[in-house]
């Protein structure tokens, strides 16, 4: 007997199957189809390490099952490479971008063969290629011919060490959140995408997905909607006026959710970036203003809503008129209230709110107690008819800034002329190629380094002719991103992004796979380019994913997060030269619930290694012991767990619980190992089926050797006879008077005769009903039985 070797029969499968082409996608079948994806990767110069692999097994595991329940599995991969991680690699090594992209992809395409990952390599993608942005460029001019891109010159996320301008969502703990230096806010023109139209679709479409709650839960939070009011307090620039006497030159609008408290407000506070800020600060007061500007600059949102840090503020000199009560209330600004929240201003009621109070009592201002006799709705009727006030509903989600200061991203195909004003580059003149550059360091200067190159950015203007100049900002690297899923579909298409035919046979993506991180990022972006791309009739489907599944994280032996610098990576492709490919994946599944956090172990490694050696063994037993053996007996023991683990196999993959699975294969070897009888050749081969997802190019070694000819990827999935996993006994529960006091096994169509026999014959019950008398006894079948005392 041959000793089991991975490495000799990985490498041959492999090659099988690229040549056979055994898992390309079928566009002609008619087989019901099954779209399973995985978030694409960056490709890093690092490779990639175990814990990137959790996903792309998972995801593995399932196109082969659904191909074997006879889908039509559409299963892609492809490549990420634009953006800040590529080209943050590309300045560490000095490496043209392009360059380290292709290094990087060949690499990482290289380990994922290597594993035996079932992908349809036809359909590969790769986002820096001008045949790809093309379409993405195509997808911004749509959004910009319909308005939903616009330029405004704002205060955006800076990030000093990166030299660009972030996405709020993109700064975590006031830290750029690919590099970690502390991020500051800084004035710059920038081209936003208003998701902002979109936000109660956003919102409202969650609850039809099959996704996490907290997922969910998130995306809620960070579009935030809240119903109140908006309020108008007039402003008095005089110390002196009164309401009745002063002409009011501006006034405050004010979001609240709490309307009802309106005349218990005691004071106004400002964000210290305000536009209106200047104009009402008197002039005794400026120069302090303009210092706690500057300090507040310096700090993040983080740091200024934190609830336990001391309240900080400065008095303006003016003061606001209460509308509901034409008290004058002082006007302050602090740090803690935010620009992107409401209008930038608050009405402070220290009475209801514990944040007002404190700053109350710091300052010495008013604190109002009054009784809310009126509902919301009553005070905003009031405000509705005095016209200084309406209804209103706020949300904390932001347009999207969509510009960025760097070089290695999809050129915004738009032209700045002094003439026509902003015109976009004609739909037949994409691509708008990304220029080879030398110098592609960032510029630090709020330009990108396509700014430098004359020859790229000076032109004629394609409306008028006179001369022009390009945009130079490039896309974020979420811009391609938002909608690669589309293009897997029809991936070589040149006339459109994806044709409307097959993109309504194919979506939505059944499955989706990939890290939380992504929860409020890209998720929501893709989300938001696929509901305008609804709106224009160009997808069939509200939501571009059905269902999504997050995979935990895989932290290093130490417990910690695995990384370079801490020397604790490991990689796959190290473990392939140890154990294969099979073990690799086999571990991956096995190591710990899919969407839980959970560190490498050496010795589980080692485990997964040995079921494969002991199941390679048990099969050339079979081979020698059970050749005239046809079937087992027709009710034996075995056969019935053959069929209970057919079962739940089969579920625990569809809910992606695969390490219940393969514990439930791993049962059955060892019961099988023990077992006199042993299985027939048949019924060996629908447990080689269910361990086929995980372990693929040992289960068609296997399968070979067993005199089959075709792949086991074109048998059918197992079916298990509902009769065998008949459950024949269950643990019913003993009370007396409501309360627990046993438990017994009992047959499964027991009496009710009999349970009340067997349950007053157990010794725990007997001490409880000695002396007594029993009133009535209850029985409950398949759970319990109550005797009542």
């Amino acid at each position: 007997m041959k000793n089991y070797n991975p490495q000799k029969i990985e490498k041959k499968w492999q090659r099988v199957w690229d040549k056979s082409g055994i898992f390309k996608t079928n566009l002609g079948s008619k087989k019901p189809k099954f779209y399973c994806l995985d978030m694409f990767p960056y490709p890093s110069g690092y490779g990639l390490h175990v814990g990137h692999f959790k996903g792309y097994v998972a995801t593995d595991i399932v196109s082969r099952m659904k191909k074997m329940q006879g889908f039509n599995i559409l299963h892609p991969m492809g490549w990420d490479a634009f953006g800040l991680p590529a080209e943050n690699y590309a300045l560490k090594t000095g490496i043209q971008p392009a360059l380290t992209t292709k290094q990087n992809i060949a690499k990482i395409k290289k380990q994922m063969k290597r594993a035996g990952f079932s992908y349809d390599w036809s359909k590969e993608i790769n986002t820096t290629v001008p045949e790809y942005y093309k379409w993405t460029q195509w997808l911004f001019l749509q959004l910009y011919k319909k308005g939903l891109a616009y330029e405004a010159e704002l205060p955006i996320n800076w990030c000093s060490s990166c030299r660009t301008g972030l996405a709020n969502e993109e700064v975590v703990d006031g830290r750029c959140e690919r590099c970690g230096t502390e991020v500051i806010k800084k004035k710059l023109k920038q081209w936003v995408l208003k998701i902002t139209a979109y936000a109660d679709k956003l919102l409202e479409d969650l609850d039809e997905l099959d996704w996490p709650e907290k997922i969910k839960a998130m995306q809620k939070n960070w579009i935030g909607r809240s119903e109140g009011a908006e309020i108008q307090f007039p402003i008095s620039l005089s110390l002196q006026a009164t309401p009745r006497r002063v002409a009011f030159q501006f006034s405050i609008n004010i979001f609240t959710t709490r309307v009802d408290t309106l005349p218990g407000a005691t004071f106004v506070v400002l964000s210290p970036e305000h536009p209106l800020v200047d104009k009402i600060t008197i002039n005794s007061k400026k120069s302090e203003i303009k210092k706690y500007q500057e300090q507040t600059k310096k700090k993040s949102e983080i740091e200024r809503t934190n609830l336990d840090k001391e309240k900080t503020g400065v008095f303006t000199g003016s003061y606001a008129i209460n509308p509901i009560n034409n008290e004058k209330i002082p006007i302050w600004i602090a740090d803690y209230v935010l620009m992107s929240y409401g209008h930038g201003a608050i009405m402070a009621v220290p009475a209801y709110d514990k944040r007002d109070e404190e700053f109350a009592k710091k300052f010495n201002l008013s604190i109002k107690k009054i009784k809310l006799n009126k509902t919301a709705k009553e005070v905003i009727n009031w405000l509705e008819k005095k016209g200084c006030g309406k209804k209103a509903i706020n949300y904390r989600l932001r347009d999207w800034v969509f510009s960025r200061q760097r070089y290695w991203g999809e050129p915004i195909p738009l032209v700045h002329c002094p003439k026509c004003g902003i015109v976009p580059v004609p739909e037949n003149d994409l691509p708008l190629k990304l220029p080879k550059v030398e110098k592609y360091q960032p510029t630090g200067t709020g330009e990108s380094p396509l700014a430098l190159i004359e020859k790229w950015v000076n032109l004629k203007c394609p409306k008028c002719g006179c001369l022009a100049k390009r945009e130079t900002n490039t896309m974020p690297q979420w811009a391609s991103s938002c909608w690669y899923y589309l293009r897997f579909i029809d991936s070589k298409n040149e006339k459109k992004f994806v044709s409307l035919e097959k993109e309504k046979h194919w979506m939505p993506v059944d499955l989706y796979v990939g890290g939380a991180e992504h929860a409020v990022l890209h998720l929501l972006y893709a989300r938001f380019w696929h509901k305008f791309l609804y709106d224009l009739g160009l997808v069939s489907t509200k939501e571009p994913f059905l269902k999504l599944r997050s995979v935990g994280l895989v932290l290093a032996s130490d417990g910690q997060k695995m990384s370079k610098s801490r020397g604790n990576v490991i990689t796959p492709d190290e473990i392939i030269e140890q154990y294969g490919a099979d073990t690799l994946r086999l571990y991956e599944a096995f190591m710990g619930p899919f969407n839980q956090e959970i560190s490498w172990s050496s010795q589980g490694i080692k485990g997964s290694h040995r079921f494969l050696e002991k199941v390679w063994k048990l099969q050339n037993k079979l081979k020698i012991q059970n050749l005239k053996l046809k079937t087992t007996a027709e009710n034996s023991k075995l056969k019935k767990l053959l069929h209970k683990t057919i079962k739940k196999v089969g579920e625990d993959i569809e809910s992606l619980k695969f390490n219940t699975a393969i514990s439930s294969l791993m049962e059955f070897c060892n019961i099988w190992q023990k077992d006199k009888e042993g299985l027939s050749r048949k019924e060996f081969k629908d447990f080689l089926k269910l361990l086929a997802p995980f372990a693929p190019h040992f289960a068609e070694e296997v399968w070979l050797k067993l005199g089959n000819k075709s792949s086991i990827f074109l048998q059918k999935w197992p079916e298990y006879d509902s009769k065998l996993i008949k459950q024949e006994k269950i643990t019913l529960i003993i009370q007396i008077n409501g309360k627990v006091r046993d438990e017994v096994e009992v047959e499964v169509n027991i009496s009710e005769e009999k349970v009340k026999e067997i349950a007053i014959s157990q010794e725990k019950v007997k001490k409880w009903l000695e002396g007594k008398k029993i009133k009535k006894i209850i029985f409950i079948p398949g759970k319990l039985i109550n005797i009542v005392i």
